[in-house]
């Protein structure tokens, strides 16, 4: 007897549409902060969350940056001990990051305005 584990529903009410486009664009979020300045990932998982005003929230980025890590799109930048002793590791997008990202950006942007054709939105 084969028993399947259950796998979270990913479809099927309004309401799992953001964490599907989450998942989506989590790569992306995190290189475009990078390409701003290096950042640990707590620094990248608070802004996200500020910068969408709340709607976009995440308990951790750690394994959308393990895999950029394990592609070269991103590198250690430094560690540094904090005043509470904890070390916190900035993290930099590489060129084959920031080349990486432009590709995301442009086939974001090339689906989104296909979709918004398709929905008649434009």
């Amino acid at each position: 007897m084969c028993i399947m584990a259950k796998r979270e529903k990913t479809s099927g009410s309004p309401e799992n549409l953001p964490i599907a486009l989450k998942k989506a664009t989590t790569e992306m979020m995190v290189l475009h902060l990078l390409r701003e300045k290096p950042m640990y990932t707590y620094e990248m998982m608070n802004a996200i969350a500020e910068r969408s005003g709340g709607d976009i929230v995440f308990n951790t980025l750690y394994l959308s940056i393990y895999r950029l890590e394990e592609n070269g799109y991103v590198e250690e930048h430094e560690k540094v001990v904090s005043e509470d002793n904890r070390t916190r590791i900035y993290l930099k997008i590489t060129d084959a990051g920031s080349t990486y990202l432009d590709a995301l950006v442009r086939e974001y942007k090339r689906y989104t305005a296909a979709l918004a054709r398709v929905l008649e939105l434009e």
